[in-house]
């Protein structure tokens, strides 16, 4: 184990002194970290960075495998275009987590912005998971083709919703699973609301336990409630608008 304090270091010269550090060992502790961006870039299975402060941009983006914990809250873009591995934020997020994720899990203790799980995707046995404790700004699964998101909405404060407007526009694919019910006009058209059926619990309750654990949460409590499942109703919800009639519809 080495330990890195990124107390006034340049962003990119933390990130090769990191690299370097992971040529040769497991796990990299990165103390006072404070907004350098890209950290742990492309970072391949068997490797550990535990950040202590808030990262920057882009953590985590492309990363291959292993495990981020940060201690400490995320700023935009957390898990972008990752192929894998986990990322556990002791905090909250900012925009667009999990952009484009291809694989792997993301466990964010409270609240995060607007986009998250933007163009998520899954292929063969390939399925991003993001678990979002708090609450969620607008645009949650935007254009989703695959993957799951759940959303637990958990100490709330009063008058606020567990999720944004526009909640799973242009949705072609994957799940959204939200704790309790959700108001009707947060959520964009074409979207299959259902309740949450026996399969699914089972795999709601596989992330939330892992999501307790991670954060000494009561699984008992978290569970004891209702899940709203939204699912597209069209792999093509956008179809309609550059085709006029059936003999041009694709």
């Amino acid at each position: 184990m080495k330990v890195i304090d990124a107390k006034e270091t340049y962003f990119k010269t933390l990130n090769d002194m990191v690299f370097d550090a992971l040529e040769t060992e497991n796990e990299v502790i990165l103390a006072n970290v404070s907004g350098q961006r890209y950290i742990g870039t492309g970072m391949d299975a068997g490797k550990s960075i535990i950040v202590q402060g808030t990262p920057g941009n882009d953590m985590a983006c492309y990363m291959n495998g292993g495990k981020i914990t940060v201690h400490g809250n995320g700023q935009d873009a957390v898990g972008n275009t990752m192929n894998g591995g986990e990322i556990v934020i002791y905090g909250h997020s900012g925009d667009t987590v999990g952009y484009g994720m291809r694989d792997g899990k993301i466990f964010i203790e409270t609240n995060v912005g607007c986009r998250g799980g933007i163009h998520m995707k899954e292929f063969n046995e390939y399925k991003p998971k993001i678990v979002i404790g708090g609450r969620a700004g607008a645009y949650l699964g935007e254009y989703m083709a695959g993957g799951v998101i759940v959303l637990l909405g958990l100490n709330l404060k009063a008058n606020r919703e567990i999720v944004g407007h526009y909640c799973a526009t242009g949705m072609h694919g994957g799940v959204i699973y939200i704790r309790g019910d959700v108001p009707m006009d947060r959520i964009s058209n074409g979207i299959a609301v259902t309740e949450a059926d026996e399969k699914d619990m089972e795999t709601i309750g596989e992330l939330v336990r892992e999501y307790c654990q991670h954060f000494d949460v009561d699984y008992d409590s978290v569970m004891n409630s209702k899940f709203t499942r939204l699912a597209p109703t069209s792999a093509r919800p956008y179809k309609n608008l550059y085709a006029r009639n059936e003999a041009f519809s694709f």
